[in-house]
C-alpha cells in the first residue's frame, strides 16, 4: 500500500507539471428527466503514413500535431513499466477487467471470399492474446452472428454498401482460444439473419458457457469465475436487442444486479459513426436519421444504479473515458478485430485495449491503455506509435478537462 502511495503521489507530481488546461465542450446538456423506475420482471511498416493520419481529426476536433505529440515514438519499456506498476497495486479483492470493442472475424455473407484464408481465424486474434488473457475478465462487443447455415439476411439495394455479417460456427473457437469471458450482442448486426441468426448464436455461446447479454429474450446475465459473481447487461438502439433508450429500464436491470452481484458491467452499442463523431454529446447522437441515443446520460444513469464498469462501442473510432462516481466509463473502444467489409482508414483502424483495475467494492484504482491498430484486411497488432493511446489522452482531456480521471503519456488512467 505504501508503494502504491508513493506511486500515485509521484505520478501525480509529474502529470501537474505537464498537464495544461484542456476546453470544454459547448454541446447543450440534456437534462432529461428521471421518471420513476418501472417494474421489470426477472428474465429466464510506416505506420503513422499508412493509416491517412491526416483524416483522424478535421477541422472541428483536434490536430493532427497534438495526437502526434502525445504518441510516444516507441514501445521501449513504457509498457513494460506501466505493467509492472499494475502489479505493483494489487491488493486483496482486486481485478483487473479488460475490455475491447467490436468484433467481427469475417463473413461468409455475400460471398466467402470475405472469410480470411483457408476459412482460419485463428491468426486474427493471436497477435494479442498476451494482452487479452493478462487480466481477471475479458468482454468483448461481438459485432455479428455465428450462423453457418440457414437464416435470412437482410434485404439490401446494394450489396457493395449495405453490411450484412455472418461468421462461421467454428470462429466461435478462436474467441475461446483468445480467453473472452463475456460477450455483448447488443448491437446493430445481431438482426443481419434475423431471428433464425440470433437463435443459433445464442446457441452456440450457451454450448460454449460463454456469458452474454443484450438479445431482448437475454437482457442479462450473472455469472462467476474464480469466486467472483458477476452481473452484466447490454443495450442498442436496435431491434431485436435490450433497447438503450429505455433509460429507466437499464438503470432497473443494472439495479437488480447490483443486489445480486460483486461487480456489474454494462455496455452499451451507441452514438453516431465515423470519424466526424469522436467527442461525447451530453445529448441525443443522431445518425443515418435513427436516433443513436444519449450516451451520456446513459452510462451516468447506470452508474448510479450500481454500474462498475461501462464498456461502451458503436461509433467505430475511440472516444474519451470518464470517470463518475469512481467507476470508470469508456464511450467508445471503437473496431478491435473486425476482418474485411470494415473501413479501417485513420482513426477508424486504430483502438484501445482497455485495463481496468477495481477493488472489492468496484471502485475504479488505476487503469491501462495498449494501443492496437488493423493492417491490411484487419486483426489488431499491438502499435508501437501508440496512436490510440494519444488519440483517447486528447479526446479525454478536450471533453472531460476537469475531471479527476488522468490519462498519462504511456497510456496509464489514474486517479488525482
Amino acid at each position: 500500500m505504501r508503494l502504491m502511495m508513493a506511486g500515485i503521489v509521484l505520478l501525480s507530481a509529474l502529470t501537474m507539471q505537464a498537464q495544461e488546461g484542456g476546453i470544454s465542450s459547448d454541446k447543450l446538456l440534456d437534462t432529461v428527466p428521471a421518471p420513476e423506475p418501472i417494474f421489470l420482471p426477472h428474465p429466464t511498416p510506416d505506420l503513422w503514413s499508412s493509416y491517412n493520419l491526416t483524416g483522424i481529426p478535421d477541422s472541428t476536433l483536434l490536430s493532427d500535431t497534438i495526437v502526434q505529440e502525445l504518441a510516444p515514438p516507441a514501445l521501449t519499456d513504457s509498457m513494460l513499466w506501466s505493467s509492472l506498476y499494475l502489479d505493483e497495486l494489487q491488493e486483496e479483492g482486486a481485478l483487473t477487467i479488460i475490455g475491447t470493442g467490436d468484433i467481427m472475424l469475417g463473413t461468409s455473407w455475400p460471398s466467402e471470399s470475405y472469410l480470411p484464408p483457408g476459412k482460419d481465424c485463428s491468426p486474427i486474434l493471436r497477435p494479442v492474446h498476451h494482452v487479452l488473457q493478462s487480466g481477471d475478465l475479458l468482454f468483448g462487443n461481438l459485432e455479428g452472428v455465428f450462423c453457418s447455415e440457414g437464416g435470412t439476411p437482410k434485404r439490401c439495394k446494394d450489396l457493395t454498401k449495405c453490411y450484412v455479417f455472418r461468421m462461421p460456427d467454428h470462429f466461435l473457437d478462436c474467441i475461446l482460444e483468445a480467453g473472452y469471458d463475456v460477450l455483448s450482442v447488443a448491437n446493430n448486426h445481431v438482426n443481419d439473419f434475423g431471428p433464425a441468426g440470433r437463435a443459433s448464436t445464442a446457441a452456440m455461446l450457451d454450448s460454449a458457457d460463454v456469458a452474454y447479454a443484450g438479445f431482448a429474450t437475454h437482457p442479462w446475465t450473472l455469472f462467476e469465475k474464480e469466486g467472483v459473481t458477476y452481473g452484466f447487461a447490454a443495450f442498442a438502439p436496435n431491434r431485436g436487442t435490450m433497447d438503450l433508450l429505455d433509460y429507466d429500464r437499464a438503470a432497473e436491470i443494472t439495479a437488480i444486479l447490483d443486489s445480486m452481484a460483486d461487480v456489474v458491467i454494462i455496455s452499451f452499442h451507441g452514438g453516431a459513426e465515423g470519424k466526424d463523431h469522436q467527442h461525447v454529446l451530453r445529448g441525443n447522437e443522431e445518425y443515418l436519421g435513427a436516433n443513436r441515443g444519449n450516451v451520456y446520460h446513459f452510462a451516468h444513469r447506470v452508474v448510479d444504479a450500481g454500474a462498475d464498469v461501462v464498456f461502451g462501442h458503436g461509433p467505430h473510432v475511440t472516444r474519451a473515458v470518464e470517470l463518475y462516481r469512481d467507476r470508470l466509463i469508456c464511450y467508445s473502444l471503437g473496431n478491435f478485430a473486425t476482418y474485411r467489409r470494415f473501413n479501417l482508414r485513420g482513426p477508424n483502424g486504430i483502438a484501445p485495449i482497455v485495463k481496468v483495475k477495481v477493488d472489492s467494492e468496484g471502485n475504479f484504482m488505476q487503469g491501462e491503455v495498449i494501443s492496437i491498430y488493423q493492417p491490411g484486411e484487419g486483426g489488431p497488432m499491438i502499435d508501437p506509435a501508440g496512436r490510440a493511446s494519444a488519440k483517447l489522452k486528447a479526446l479525454t482531456e478536450f471533453d472531460f478537462p476537469d475531471q479527476e480521471l488522468v490519462v498519462d503519456s504511456d497510456g496509464i488512467l489514474w486517479k488525482r
